[in-house]
């Protein structure tokens, strides 16, 4: 598994998001972007994106996974 292969992973399931991975091996970090995630709680947005790897971490393809998830307008801020 590569980070590139998460990425298509996270973004085939969670339509309209941007997907930043990083990480090899089985261990990965993902920052994914979308407006999906407006008015949701951090658990509820990092549930959504374990949602989308749930089988490739029960196969050990991922051990471990850091997640940060933001709307568009809170990734803009981080960014500026």
């Amino acid at each position: 598994m590569d980070a590139e292969q998460v990425k298509q992973i996270i973004e085939q399931q969670l339509e309209g998001t941007q997907v930043i991975p990083s990480g090899e091996g089985c261990s990965f970090q993902v920052t994914v972007i979308g407006d999906l995630f407006l008015g949701l709680s951090p658990v509820k947005k990092q549930q959504l994106v374990y949602g989308c790897l749930t089988d490739k971490i029960s196969d050990g393809s991922i051990h471990a996974l850091g997640i940060k998830a933001y709307t568009p307008e809170q990734w803009q801020r981080l960014s500026a």
